[in-house]
């Protein structure tokens, strides 16, 4: 009966080993040192429609943290949209957020994820009628014929930064809104099979593990999940990170050992955020009118009435930009805007030609009336004539 028991415990720890946290609706992976910054890539282009992305992540595993590139994958069902996992401190641990599928896009840590996951919901794209339209300013999808696109710039109001993790010192200091809360208590989805396959394989790889790579993975982005080869490496790392650090955290059950330091609790104090105001995308939730372009322009609407555009439209099924701008971000991360003066534009009301009030005014003179007029001259008043 001992022998049994053994052998089941033994089975069992094994099989939670061949699943990967990410693939977890709940908090199953605490950690004692924080997650290595960001990397810095570009999006691979898309490999057919109906794909959508999800971003890169830090996930940890026996060898400590590794990079699980991010990808493109196909939803598990029309409709549903992929919130990331992320990481959040609490009581002196880092724990794992797993990411999931659903209607709406949940709270992911205020994390800037890039590629349209600038911290709050997703602005990368919307259903509408069974169809994903994408966001071309955000994803690379020009490789592909794809009819269902728009173009909208992202306006990113938040303080860039690659901060990987939330709360505690160094750590995004956001809280979910009623939205992503409420998203919360929908029905979700777990990763897909491609997704689990997708995270196994990179735990397996030593080239992804942040002891090795110094938080700049060579595999930083694919184009399908699973598909190491042809993949995008990663442009820069996020930021400092000592691989002997996490090599030992590594080796002492995922603590930082005596002696060392903790990466997190030395970020810059750039890592708090201002979160944008955009609401939570999703199929129903849709704009009264829906908006091209961002509140750090001013555009007259008539010739004697201005219009201020919202920064950032809540798109939903039944509504797409009208127009088309000409922006697109490839990086990992959007940048911020950089229109701080508005389009010339010129009134109607105002003169086509240079004013003249700096010239003295020549006002002419009006007629003497017949009152007015003077008296004749008398004799004695005229000129002598010459003789």
């Amino acid at each position: 009966m001992k022998l049994s028991r053994s052998l089941r415990a033994l089975l069992f720890a094994a099989l939670l080993l061949l699943i990967p946290a990410s693939s977890f609706a709940g908090v199953f992976i605490s950690v004692g040192i924080a997650p290595p910054p960001l990397p810095v890539y570009a999006q691979p282009p898309i490999p057919a429609p109906g794909y959508m992305w999800t971003p890169g992540y830090w996930a940890w595993g026996p060898a400590g943290y590794y990079w699980v590139p991010g990808t493109w994958v196909q939803p598990p069902t029309v409709g549903f949209l992929w919130t990331p996992g992320y990481w959040g401190w609490s009581g002196g641990f880092y724990l794992f957020h797993a990411g999931y599928w659903g209607p709406h896009i949940g709270f992911y840590g205020g994390i800037n994820y890039g590629f349209g996951y600038g911290g709050l919901g997703y602005q990368g794209g919307y259903w509408n009628h069974g169809q994903f339209n994408y966001n071309t300013s955000v994803n690379n999808v020009s490789n592909v014929h794809i009819t269902n696109v728009y173009n909208h710039t992202v306006v990113n109001n938040t303080t860039v930064n690659s901060t990987s993790f939330n709360g505690g010192t160094g750590g995004i200091q956001t809280r979910p809104t009623a939205q992503e809360q409420a998203a919360v208590n929908e029905n979700h989805v777990q990763p897909t099979a491609a997704q689990v396959q997708h995270v196994n394989q990179a735990q397996n790889n030593p080239q992804l593990r942040a002891s090795e790579n110094g938080g700049k993975p060579a595999i930083a982005a694919t184009s399908t999940a699973g598909n190491f080869k042809n993949a995008v490496p990663a442009r820069t790392a996020g930021g400092q990170v000592n691989t002997a650090v996490y090599k030992a955290a590594a080796a002492n059950g995922g603590r930082v050992p005596s002696g060392m330091q903790d990466p997190g609790s030395v970020r810059p104090a750039t890592a708090t955020m201002t979160r944008p105001t955009t609401p939570n995308y999703g199929e129903a939730n849709r704009p009264a009118t829906p908006s091209t372009t961002s509140t750090t322009t001013t555009r007259p609407a008539t010739p004697s009435a201005t219009t201020t555009r919202p920064a950032t439209p809540n798109y939903g099924e039944a509504n797409k930009p009208a127009t088309q701008s000409a922006t697109k971000t490839d990086a990992y991360r959007p940048q911020p805007s950089t229109s701080s003066n508005p389009e010339p534009k010129t009134s109607a009301s105002e003169p086509s030609h240079p004013e003249t009030s700096s010239h003295p005014e020549t006002t002419p003179k009006s007629k003497p009336s017949a009152q007015s007029k003077p008296a004749p001259k008398s004799h004695s008043e005229h000129e002598e004539k010459p003789k």
